[in-house]
């Protein structure tokens, strides 16, 4: 899959910014459980405390920001996903056996088209979901689902 940006948005990078009011819990989560690079932290900051992490030579972010006292975040909704495709099974396997080791536990999705083509999502401190998918987005078709009333594969689309 090859796409560009329009001529007039000359994008060199994307960052995506959500607030949390458990600043050192989503720390602790996304450096040190999932393991993603910080390329950026603050404390302080005209009352903010942020961190930045993102994928190793990828121009692709998320910034998690706390402010006010107390913090204030939105209602976590099922659908505000930060979905990580991984290299195959195994990938997602070696991936939530170790958000189980630090004691997270996979929860059920509320869209079926995660489960059925073996993705596997946790809750983050803020009660944000992340979808360990097992395949490349762009770089191969999702996996096949099985259908259950005659155990025969059907093509699968993205939602």
């Amino acid at each position: 899959m090859s796409h560009s940006w329009p001529s007039h948005l000359e994008v060199g990078a994307v960052r995506f910014a959500r607030p949390t009011a458990n600043y050192d819990d989503v720390l602790v989560f996304y450096r040190d459980v999932l393991g993603l690079p910080v390329l950026a932290e603050w404390r302080g900051h005209h009352g903010y405390d942020g961190i930045v992490v993102g994928l190793p030579g990828t121009p692709v972010h998320m910034e998690l920001l706390q402010h006010g006292d107390p913090p204030r975040i939105p209602e976590p909704h099922p659908e505000n996903q930060l979905v990580l495709y991984l290299r195959g099974p195994e990938a997602v396997a070696v991936a939530a056996r170790r958000l189980a080791e630090h004691g997270h536990s996979p929860v059920p999705a509320a869209n079926p088209y995660w489960p059925e083509r073996g993705a596997v999502l946790f809750e983050d401190p803020d009660g944000w979901l992340v979808v360990l998918a097992p395949w490349v987005f762009g770089e191969e078709p999702p996996p096949a689902v099985r259908a259950k009333e005659h155990g025969t594969s059907r093509p699968s689309t993205a939602p």
